[in-house]
């Protein structure tokens, strides 16, 4: 009798460990699922709030926020490797997220969660863009019609503001962009100038790498190289920058305000010319598509890396013009994958915007298009779970897959069918969620959870932002989509 209630003992405190375990990991399937769009959304954003205040504490040291790469919920551990700059900018981007997710909830009478957090996230938002300066630079640039200064931002941070390494490939056109469309929508959430100003100088920069030299039909080659020290030209440094264009439109749309700008006239010399800043913004967006759409564009309707294939080779090329250095065209023969969906993604979010702004049905045909075979492309249906969509989660994907939930976000207004495809996501986040939350983190696959040995469980900080932004992208579009 002794031994069967040391063992009926044992058998409820092996129970009440494994209960106290899933406890601590945070398992939330016994909370009632919400029932309307109002409780998902605030479901959402408290979730997205939950793992960016833990992000913060846990990724972040010091005044200077210094981020670090990588994070151990189960050893506590963070790495001494730092994030660059576009994982820096990705707590930009969930705080973004949330603000947006707030105001949209505040402007259907929902206030709790505005009341409680916008203020504080905003104080947040403006700690993160101070910081910036820790990965900012200055250097001095020959590009395709000028030579000029410049303060940009390097990939890598530097010992203290302003001193980061930014000649040639240390720093790249599609970081610069990550940060204008979090700039702009910063300003949208806050109204403060210093993100629009900011922006806009990052815009300047950013298009003063186009090629506007000529080919031999007298039509300009047009796309942006990944970075200034680069001669290939990638998805990634062409499609980010079209949606920031469409805003820096409307913004300027009905005033006066002005731009001067450099191009290649037919005889090769470089001129000036001045236009309306609502005008320029909208033509470049279009360009940068069209550039985009002609050139990366594949056979089974998403988009491929980049173009290489440089011909004579990748090293970058001067010319001299009137006695005046310039940078010259590298012609690019090869258009190079795989697929990534990040860059279906900036594409599919261009062309929203873009149809919104023009009312041109080719961006309309484009985005329904692009949404249904980005899916089928992308998302495979129970390979990982039954009754689930995995993603590609190798490399930086889960946060490439998140610019690709954004995109299905901004086409549906247009094309509702891209509910089917954002559900998808919503899915994938609330099952981990329920299941594998642990210390306010989620782990690297949603669908499988942690791994079993703890010194494996390090998570890079850019994808548990991105997996805070999905959940506020989600919020505001549960509120907006009917």
């Amino acid at each position: 009798m002794k031994k069967l209630l040391t063992l009926l003992a044992c058998t409820l405190l092996l129970f009440i460990s494994c209960s106290n375990s899933s406890e601590e990991e945070g398992n939330k399937g016994n909370t009632n699922p919400p029932t309307t769009p109002a409780e998902q959304s605030k479901q959402n954003v408290e979730r997205a709030i939950e793992i960016i205040d833990n992000a913060v504490e846990c990724y972040f040291t010091g005044a200077g926020m210094a981020m670090s790469r990588y994070y151990n919920p189960y050893t506590g551990s963070r790495s001494e490797e730092l994030g660059s700059v576009w994982m820096y900018t990705s707590s930009i981007e969930a705080v973004n997220a949330v603000l947006h997710a707030l105001k949209v909830q505040k402007e259907q009478g929902i206030n709790e969660l505005y009341d409680a957090h916008f203020e504080r996230y905003k104080e947040l938002l403006s700690k993160l863009y101070s910081n910036t300066d820790y990965y900012a630079g200055t250097y001095t640039l020959v590009s395709f019609t000028q030579t000029k200064e410049w303060t940009v931002y390097g990939v890598n941070r530097g010992r203290d503001k302003g001193i980061a390494e930014v000649e040639g490939i240390m720093n790249v056109y599609d970081d610069q962009m990550w940060l204008i469309r979090e700039y702009l929508e910063a300003y949208k959430f806050t109204g403060d100038t210093k993100y629009l100003t900011k922006a806009e100088y990052l815009t300047e920069y950013v298009l003063d790498g186009w090629d506007c030299t000529l080919d031999a039909n007298g039509n300009q080659n047009g796309g942006i190289p990944w970075g200034p020290g680069y001669t290939t030209k990638h998805s990634c440094s062409n499609g980010p920058l079209i949606s920031p264009l469409v805003w820096l439109h409307e913004l300027y749309k009905g005033k006066n305000d002005e731009i001067t700008y450099g191009y290649v006239a037919t005889d090769n010399s470089r001129q000036k010319k001045t236009e309306k800043k609502s005008d320029y913004y909208l033509n470049m967006a279009k360009a940068v598509y069209d550039y985009q759409k002609q050139h990366l564009l594949t056979a089974e309707g998403v988009y491929d890396d980049m173009m290489g294939g440089c011909v004579p080779n990748c090293d970058v090329a001067y010319e001299t013009v009137n006695g005046v250095k310039y940078r010259k065209n590298t012609q690019l023969r090869d258009r190079v994958g795989p697929p990534i969906s990040y860059n279906s993604g900036t594409m599919l979010s261009g062309a929203a915007d873009l149809y919104r702004v023009t009312n041109d049905k080719t961006y309309l045909t484009d985005l329904s298009t692009l949404s249904d075979k980005s899916f089928a492309y992308f998302a495979k249906y129970g390979s990982s779970k039954p009754g689930y969509y995995t993603f590609d989660i190798s490399g930086f994907n889960n946060w490439f897959n998140g610019v690709m939930m954004r995109g299905y976000v901004d086409v549906h207004p247009f094309y509702p069918t891209a509910a089917t495809y954002i559900d998808a996501f919503q899915k994938n986040l609330d099952y981990a969620y329920s299941n594998y939350l642990y210390k306010h983190m989620l782990p690297t696959n949603l669908l499988v959870g942690w791994s079993r040995e703890n010194s494996n469980n390090k998570v890079e900080g850019m994808f548990t932002f991105a997996f805070a932004a999905e959940y506020a992208v989600l919020a505001g579009y549960e509120l907006k989509k009917n």
